[in-house]
């Protein structure tokens, strides 16, 4: 009798592992996973249009009224 209960409480434990922190742990990794592979998508895809909105070659214009201070170094 007291073996029986004993392998009902170890089958309960197992249910209550498999059912409460195992899928919920497996479905959360899941959609972790697809929120980043989103996340690299769209990353990608801004820096695909950043790098053909610029021209290729293209040198971004210097203005030659820019202040530039000199300075010495002081020992």
């Amino acid at each position: 009798m007291l073996k029986v209960l004993f392998e009902l409480f170890l089958l309960y434990l197992a249910y209550k592992l498999i059912f409460d922190f195992i899928i919920p742990l497996y479905e959360t990794t899941k959609q972790v996973k697809q929120k980043v592979g989103e996340m690299q998508q769209q990353m990608n895809r801004q820096q695909q249009a950043q790098s053909n909105t610029a021209a290729p070659g293209a040198k971004p214009k210097s203005s030659k009224n820019e202040d530039y201070i000199e300075f010495e170094e002081v020992k």
